[in-house]
């Protein structure tokens, strides 16, 4: 009997949306945790909380705060795909296109917002 060296994976779209839709919560989650943390930390010291808040107005911060909208932005479209696709009688039958749907509009609206984004960032260089 021989064993199949191949993955379960077969790079279907929307194996990459779950994920991507997991990938994006976690990020998502981690940087609710630590905003959570850095902003308690006004109740310690407010100079703290100041310097704190300073290493966020940093370049890497600049690109971190356009990734974390493209992350919100594709888990929350994604996140009314699957919605659909549970309790829409129709969902199963359309969730390709959705999916197709769902890059689309993420990447029209990443598009317009991530590029002001970036030139504000830019502009504050």
């Amino acid at each position: 009997m021989a064993v199949s060296t191949r993955s379960l994976y077969r790079g279907d779209p929307g194996m990459w949306s779950w994920v991507l839709h997991r990938f994006t919560g976690v990020a998502i989650f981690f940087f609710l945790f630590v905003h959570v943390l850095d902003t308690a930390i006004i109740q310690i010291s407010p100079d703290l909380y100041d310097e704190v808040i300073g290493t966020y107005k940093t370049p890497l911060f600049g690109i971190l705060e356009i990734g974390l909208f493209g992350a919100v932005l594709f888990h929350a479209l994604n996140g009314l795909r699957v919605v659909l696709v549970d309790f829409w009688s129709k969902g199963p039958r359309y969730q390709r296109t959705m999916l197709w749907a769902v890059g689309a509009t993420w990447l029209a609206v990443f598009a317009v917002a991530g590029g002001v984004m970036f030139y504000i960032w830019v502009r504050n260089l």
